[in-house]
């Protein structure tokens, strides 16, 4: 067991060995059980070197190193849930002396991805698609007449997805040849059902019992009463012992729960299991953070962690006197705060998070709310129809998610909520670029798909108090309103504890500036006030992004010789489409520059660094309103004759 993360890296003779081509399956079972303490300290040792997730890690070493033991991989297709998990199985896979750049500019991604190994089957970065992808795996490989085993791992909280139940009951209808792993965390499935759930898991994926009910399975069929009674009192048995029966009654071979940390065990399982034919489950129970202390301590807080900074040696400075900075909070806690405040002063307020309790700032308002807290799971659907529903019959919900998790519940947000012009607030984390988790949870498309949908009302707050304002602004509007900010810490802004509603559809000028007007939605407003100090240009502070504030913007336009919109959304579809469609419409032709996410997906790296590989930072923006100025075909020369000279 270990208590903290090595600072200098272990020594891994088997890992090291293996990542030099020596093949897993020569191992014998000793020299694998040795393989998967040094699996575990390396993975903690490199993960504090670059930070990111390593408790669902953690506990699949040992299922990791049975799947590529037994199975004919990368022939044979393993198709991880998620990723978070996968760290261990990207150090097998050839990618050990990689792991030190995992989710850094230019380095291993912290996913499965499929461009980057052919061990990755299957891309992937939201949960509960492992059974969908790997059915259809299966259904290719039984077309093409390939002979080929397909592994699906999913998680306890992925499968609470209701694609991943989708998948279940169409695999059950299918029968494809596919082999689907429950890796139980106990993070959200029941309690250990104890011994004889164990003794009944191993005589259940015995090749004699199997025999056996292959055989019976044949004889009986012939005699309909006889079947029926058997596969009842089968049935039975499992329910009274095991949470079988569910996945039984979708056409399923259950067999578990069995400990997922007993090694020889889960190898003699998944050889006995290999060549079953048709849709088999394989439910293991495993321990999030397994071998690390303060992991299997606290499951939740080890989900992931930073990089670990070395102390500097020599004398420190002195702190009797630190500078005076202001408080910077993330704008998940701000929404946090501000649901618990109007929680108190409206009774009818309700929170919904489709799994995302920590990450979205509702472990205080789960707390003291419990009555009016409800986690839905990965339900992302089911989480916006809900709001819906309570808002038909008197409640006020607000929806937290993350912008990518929005795009599944898209459907409900148009025809459960708009289309009914229903009173639901969604409050949408991780807007704009995310950093290390990369394209899978970028949020670069919510103001592109919202925007165009009638009765939405769509807020872009550019720091802490304007965040805190505009969702009470948005609770305040009898209507479907949504709030977008980004993943991390905002500005350091003063914040208001006094909720004041906002005039919906209203900017500010920030900055009085001449011939180019820069309008800045959400927190790149900084960056573009950087900018404007460059170029003296007009900075605004457009707050809205629907409705717009189409009096200033015309005024703008009227008197400048650029109108220049930034935001961190895809410019497709975006905010500044929203102002080029309000000048057409008053057919000015003013010269617009829209700068935000390209038509590409963003490969991971910091948040700094990747808004400043697409030019979204205050040098950036000053530098493509230079070259558009440079072009010569706007209406005034006097910027371009007095403009710094371009950079870089």
């Amino acid at each position: 067991m270990l208590s903290k993360i090595p600072a200098t890296l272990p020594h891994t003779p088997l890992l090291s060995a293996i990542d030099q081509g020596r093949l897993l399956r020569e191992l014998d079972e000793e020299e694998l059980l040795r393989l998967g303490e040094e699996m575990r300290a390396f993975l903690l040792y490199t993960v504090g070197q670059s930070g990111g997730h390593f408790g669902a890690g953690l506990g699949v070493v040992e299922l990791t190193i049975a799947l590529h033991t037994i199975y004919n991989t990368p022939h044979d297709r393993i198709v991880w849930d998620v990723g978070h998990q996968t760290y261990p199985h990207k150090i097998l896979t050839g990618r050990m002396q990689q792991m030190h750049s995992i989710r850094q500019a230019g380095g291993l991604s912290g996913f499965p991805k499929r461009s980057e190994s052919d061990y990755d089957t299957f891309g992937v970065g939201h949960s509960s698609t492992s059974i969908s992808a790997a059915m259809g795996m299966a259904l290719a490989a039984q077309q093409q007449g390939i002979q080929r085993k397909v592994v699906a791992v999913i998680g306890d909280g992925a499968i609470t997805g209701g694609m991943a139940i989708e998948a279940l009951a169409h695999a059950g209808h299918v029968r494809p040849n596919m082999l689907c792993i429950l890796n139980d965390n106990q993070m959200s499935i029941g309690h250990n059902t104890g011994g004889l759930a164990t003794y009944f898991a191993k005589l259940w994926a015995s090749k004699t019992y199997i025999a056996m009910r292959e055989g019976s399975k044949k004889m009986l069929k012939r005699i309909r009463p006889a079947w029926d009674l058997a596969k009842r009192a089968e049935e039975h048995m499992k329910g009274m012992v095991a949470p079988g029966t569910l996945f039984e009654e979708l056409g399923w071979h259950y067999i578990g729960p069995l400990d997922g940390h007993d090694l020889p065990q889960l190898l003699q399982t998944l050889e006995n299991m290999k060549d079953l034919e048709g849709p088999q489950f394989l439910h293991i129970r495993t321990m999030k953070g397994k071998g690390f202390a303060p992991a299997e301590a606290d499951p939740v807080g080890y989900h992931a962690i930073n990089k670990i900074e070395a102390v500097p040696k020599g004398p420190q400075p002195s702190l009797a006197a630190p500078s005076p900075s202001p408080k910077k909070l993330k704008y998940q806690d701000v929404f946090g705060r501000w649901l618990c405040d109007l929680a108190e002063k409206d009774q009818r307020l309700v929170g919904i998070t489709p799994a995302m309790c920590e990450g979205s700032g509702m472990v205080e308002f789960a707390g003291r709310f419990p009555e009016r807290y409800y986690d839905v799971a990965i339900a992302e659907q089911h989480a916006v129809t809900l709001a819906a529903g309570m808002a038909c019959d008197g409640l006020k919900p607000v929806v937290a998610i993350y912008s990518t998790f929005l795009q599944r519940g898209y459907d409900q947000l148009v025809h459960d909520v708009a289309i009914q012009n229903l009173d639901v607030t969604f409050a949408i984390d991780r807007a704009g670029l995310v950093g290390q988790d990369g394209p899978t949870h970028h949020g670069a498309f919510d103001l592109s798909f919202m925007r165009c949908i009638p009765n939405m009302v769509i807020g872009a707050p550019s720091d802490e108090n304007e965040c805190r304002q505009m969702l009470y602004t948005a609770y305040d509007y009898p209507g479907p309103a949504a709030i977008r900010y980004p993943r991390g810490k905002g500005p350091g802004a003063v914040i208001a504890h006094e909720m004041t509603a906002m005039e919906i559809g209203k900017a500010i000028t920030v900055r009085e500036g001449r011939q180019v007007a820069i309008l800045a939605f959400g927190t790149v407003l900084a960056a573009a006030l950087q900018a404007g100090e460059t170029l003296d240009a007009t900075v605004v502070d457009m707050r809205w992004v629907k409705p717009l504030d189409e009096e200033l913007i015309l005024a703008l336009a009227a008197n400048c010789e650029l109108l220049v919109t930034v935001e961190d959304n895809a410019v497709a579809g975006g905010a500044g489409s929203g102002v080029h469609e309000l000048l057409a419409r008053h057919h000015i032709d003013t010269p617009c520059l829209h700068l935000g996410l390209p038509d590409s997906f963003i490969e991971h790296a910091s948040q700094e660094e990747q808004m400043a590989l697409l030019g979204l930072d205050g040098e950036g923006i000053a530098r493509s309103v230079r070259e558009r100025l440079a072009a010569g075909d706007l209406v005034g020369q006097g910027l371009k004759q007095s403009a710094v000279p371009v950079m870089g």
